[in-house]
Parts: structure tokens; C-alpha cells; sequence
């Protein structure tokens, strides 16, 4: 049995699609298809059943499932224990980030990263759901590194301090506000907001102290990140009240009043399995980037 065949089982499994897994894995969607169907007859079994557009694990694929990444883990393993020189570092890291946000110097450390370390590819992802979905990803094993800037992460996932980014008011310069130098969320409440969607993780901050404080808000504008919030805040859509993502604004910032808990980034991988060694090698990297 070729361990190709299983790790298109294990990628179409997460993935749900054949084509989704086929883009994952750099191969045509032909190929996944005749892949999952010679494992199912080499196994004599159906591994999935389709539901709708999305393909799902039937019973004896679920039961497959673990030990097939058992055996693609193991495989893992192997090759990273017959490394001897980081300089031979091979195989892949797949490194889930913000869409349109630094958290550290990305491209010099993946510059530098490839310069020492050629054989190893790095993937770069993003999720619609911000760090929530990051995060969900990394513990299913889609993803090997992830940004997070979740109050809390789940068990089994560790996180490295990155960046603290403090809560930040955003509004137009003519806006009755704008002329003050501090607001509270009670003078908000009013207010028409821009946010970014559920998930991410200033969103979930923000909600938490809203309902401490028992205020209510109207969203009229959801983004898919912190600098978009910034600006169609800056250009009169709503109030913005988001981490300051450092990014250049045309309108008035003002400085939050009520206590709320910075966004704390840092970079999150899973305990178990260990990661391997071209995974922790671009962790030290990424963390040896953060901004003292």
C-alpha cells in the first residue's frame, strides 16, 4: 500500500472534497479520485459517502481514519530521526496566519528560514473564521503552526507570546466623538459598529466585556480583519473598537476608557504529536521575529 494513498485519504477526510484536498496536495483532482479508489479496493471497503457537495467518512473510513495518520505519523517520525543535519531538514510546514495583518516580519523569517533550510516547503493558510478556525485547524491536524489570539486555547495546544496589541476606538474625523481624547463603551453602545466576524479572537474580547458591562451594540458591517475595520470606520460607516493592527487610518482614534483585556498573539502548535524538527525549527524562528 502506497503512503500517497493514505495521505489522500487522511486530506480528503479534513478537507470534505476531493477538490479541496487535490489544491492541499498539489495534485490533479483525477488523481486524488483514482487514489481514493484504489485504497478502497486494495481495503475492500467504502471509505466515504456523499453528502450533498461534501464527502463524509462512512463507518468503517472513521474507524480507518487514525490509523492512517498513525502510519503517515510514524513515517514522520522516522524520516525526521534519520535527519542528522538541520541543513537536511525535508518534508513540509503548514503555517496558519492573519489574512492581511503582521504579527512579526514574516517575510524575512521565511526568507531567511528557506536560505537554510531548501528542502523544506512552507504553506501558508488563512481561515475565514479568523483564529477560531486557526486554531480548529491546527487541532485537527491541518494545520502544523498557527497564529492565535484566542482568550483561551484548547487542551493539548501551546502557545508562544508574540505580540500584545491594546483596544483602540476608530471613527471618522467629524464624527461628535472624535474631538475627545477617551470614550467608554457605555458611550458607544449607541452607535453603529464595524467589527470582524465571529471567531476571531478580538471579537470574542470584546463581546465578553460588553455583556460584563450589560451594554448592547448593532453591528451594521462585519470584515474579515482588524485593518478593514479601521477602515470603514475612519470613513463613516460605524465606531470601530479593535487591537490597533498599526496600520495607516485617514480618521480619529481615541483611547478606551473601560478595562479590557489587550489581544495577545502568539503562535500556537499542538504537544502531541511532538512536532517535527522543520515545524520547530520555523517556530523558533517566527518567535525569535516577535517585537521585544
Amino acid at each position: 500500500m502506497e503512503t500517497r494513498l493514505l495521505e489522500q485519504f487522511v486530506t480528503v477526510a479534513a478537507e470534505g472534497s476531493v477538490t479541496r484536498a487535490a489544491e492541499r496536495l498539489w495534485a490533479a483532482q483525477s488523481t486524488v479520485s483514482a487514489g481514493i479508489a484504489s485504497l478502497e479496493r486494495s481495503l475492500g471497503v467504502r471509505l466515504f459517502d456523499r453528502t450533498g457537495r461534501r464527502l463524509v467518512l462512512t463507518a468503517a473510513g472513521a474507524d480507518l481514519l487514525p490509523h492512517a495518520r498513525s502510519v503517515l505519523d510514524s513515517l514522520e517520525r522516522m524520516r525526521d530521526l534519520a535527519t542528522v543535519d538541520d541543513a537536511d531538514l525535508r518534508g513540509r510546514v503548514r503555517l496558519g496566519i492573519f489574512t492581511s495583518m503582521d504579527v512579526v516580519d514574516l517575510t524575512g523569517v521565511l526568507r531567511r528560514f528557506r536560505r537554510r533550510h531548501p528542502l523544506v516547503a512552507v504553506e501558508l493558510m488563512t481561515s475565514p473564521s479568523g483564529t477560531t478556525g486557526l486554531v480548529q485547524d491546527l487541532v485537527a491536524g491541518r494545520l502544523d503552526l498557527a497564529y492565535t489570539g484566542l482568550p483561551s486555547v484548547p487542551p493539548g495546544v501551546v502557545v508562544e507570546p508574540l505580540r500584545e496589541l491594546p483596544f483602540r476606538v476608530f471613527t471618522a474625523t467629524d464624527h461628535p466623538l472624535a474631538v475627545h481624547p477617551s470614550v467608554s463603551l457605555a458611550e458607544l453602545a449607541g452607535e453603529p459598529f464595524v467589527d470582524t466576524a465571529h471567531g476571531f479572537g478580538n471579537r470574542l474580547i470584546l463581546d465578553a466585556a460588553l455583556e460584563r458591562l450589560g451594554l448592547r451594540r448593532r453591528i451594521v458591517a462585519e470584515m474579515d480583519d482588524m485593518p478593514a475595520v479601521v477602515r470603514f470606520a475612519s470613513a463613516g460607516l460605524g465606531v470601530g473598537v479593535v487591537p490597533d493592527p498599526g496600520v495607516r487610518y485617514d480618521g480619529a482614534v481615541l483611547e478606551l476608557e473601560d478595562e479590557v483585556e489587550p489581544l495577545r498573539i502568539g503562535l500556537a502548535t499542538r504537544s502531541t504529536p511532538e512536532p517535527n524538527r522543520a515545524t520547530r525549527a520555523l517556530a523558533r524562528d517566527v518567535v525569535a521575529a516577535r517585537v521585544p
